[in-house]
């Protein structure tokens, strides 16, 4: 294999440090082609668009149509950027830290039954719906969303904190030890919640990693991005 020129180093030191990822294409899997036949033809893909996650932060949806050759040997690229997704409805998931609350249960049990008539897999298929009504409602309820709840409480510990540098009073002192603890349990949920999402079920124990586990989700949805397809 021959060596790496300097330049080609260079660029792909670039890559690794902008953490750049190749965005995909539709059209053909050639860019360029050094405009001869049969023997002589060469087709190359030598043009491609690379973003990082700062760039799909700010489009969520990124497009590259790879267009026909006109007047050159190389296909131009068109990139569409959107900064909003169309709107999908969300698929029910189970989140394992339900599991750690006492009326969880009770929530199930009380859902399965059913005054329904019908063959078995009706009856079980109707029963999984009512259940999973049950448990999106009372998630809601019981939980709310756990990153509001998240940015709430580091607002309100910073004003508790002051109170009581302020009067250390046992009053205050209680207060805020109260809201460190809720604030430690919400973290804990987010970083079970993200390492069930990421998939990570070997990782058990050590410092809260929210932003890798939130890492490796979006660079899964994006290698599950389905872009094109072809045939045998």
């Amino acid at each position: 294999m021959p060596a790496l020129t300097e330049e080609t180093q260079d660029f792909n030191h670039c890559i690794n440090v902008c953490n750049l990822e190749d965005q995909g294409f539709t059209g053909s899997k050639f860019t360029w082609w050094n405009d001869r036949t049969a023997e002589d033809c060469i087709f190359k893909r030598l043009d491609r668009i690379l973003c990082n996650n700062e760039v799909n932060n700010i489009f969520p949806k990124i497009e590259v149509e790879q267009l026909t050759k006109s007047g050159s040997d190389h296909s131009p690229l068109l990139l569409k950027c959107s900064s909003s997704n169309e709107r999908v409805v969300k698929p029910f998931r189970f989140l394992n830290f339900w599991l750690k609350e006492e009326s969880f249960k009770e929530v199930v049990a009380q859902n399965w039954k059913a005054e329904f008539e019908g063959n078995p897999f009706s009856l079980f298929h109707y029963k999984l719906k009512k259940v999973k009504r049950a448990l999106a409602q009372w998630s809601k309820e019981t939980f709310g969303n756990i990153f509001q709840e998240i940015a709430t409480l580091e607002d309100t510990i910073k004003v508790l904190e002051t109170h009581f540098e302020d009067t250390p009073s046992g009053e205050n002192r209680s207060r805020l030890q109260k809201a460190q603890a809720e604030l430690y349990t919400q973290l804990q949920r987010e970083e079970e919640f993200w390492k069930q999402k990421a998939g990570f079920e070997w990782f058990k124990d050590g410092e809260r990693n929210t932003k890798f586990f939130h890492t490796i989700v979006k660079g899964r949805k994006s290698r599950l991005r389905i872009k094109r397809i072809q045939n045998e």
